[in-house]
């Protein structure tokens, strides 16, 4: 898979890329991400930003150095979606992020200021996602977030892939409380029916608490069935 992140400040998406699972799957070939600076795009003293139409307040990010490096992108490679992240797209949820692990080569753009052109998000972005209903002072972290959903998913990135399965969202309900080692803690026990070794038990009770759990804390993700 390849992933090319389209910002004015790479420095902090590439120090994001130097850990964890985003780290392991770069390194173990699975994924390649290239972020790209904007500025060099630019045909006019490497500005890309100007104050926007209209008398309003803040900067705005031009069409044109982003439009010459998906341009330059396009030549080289065949991209299934142009993502735009923006407080006012789509919910970032498990099911894009398993969407998003199918495809070959994807491009994300990264936003500053008060944002970008429209134009931009008119003709060229494909699909415009949110990580959730707040602002933030750039897209680098929001894309961070949206790369580590998607590269986790991977065949080979997580060490038990059977993980990722039960994993909250994947079916529209929370997951199960968990526990490990020790068994009992200053009084407070895991409970009996995981240490049964009864896997159908074990399964029951998974299945029961996910669900007891999405109703009481996101009765919501019933509505997505």
């Amino acid at each position: 898979m390849r992933i090319d992140v389209l910002t004015l400040f790479p420095d902090i998406f590439d120090n994001l890329n130097s850990f964890s699972i985003i780290k392991k799957a770069i390194d173990s070939k699975k994924v390649k991400i290239k972020s790209h600076n904007l500025r060099e795009f630019a045909e006019n003293s490497r500005k890309v930003d100007d104050y926007p139409y209209g008398g309003f307040p803040g900067m705005v990010i031009k069409i044109e150095p982003i439009d010459n490096c998906i341009e330059y992108l396009r030549k080289k490679n065949n991209y299934d979606e142009i993502i735009y992240l923006t407080p006012d797209g789509d919910l970032l949820n498990q099911k894009t992020s398993n969407y998003l692990s199918t495809l070959k080569n994807i491009i994300i753009i990264c936003g500053h200021y008060k944002g970008i052109d429209n134009r931009v998000r008119e003709h060229l972005v494909t699909k415009e996602i949110s990580i959730g209903d707040f602002v933030v002072s750039g897209g680098e972290l929001p894309a961070a977030v949206l790369c580590d959903s998607i590269v986790r998913l991977l065949p080979g990135i997580i060490g038990d892939e059977s993980s990722a399965l039960s994993d909250t969202f994947q079916d529209n309900v929370l997951s199960p409380p968990i526990y490990t080692r020790p068994e009992v803690y200053k009084g407070m026990q895991v409970p009996k029916v995981l240490l049964s070794g009864n896997e159908k038990e074990i399964q029951k009770w998974n299945d029961e608490k996910s669900i007891e759990r999405t109703k009481l804390l996101r009765p919501n993700l019933f509505d997505n069935d």
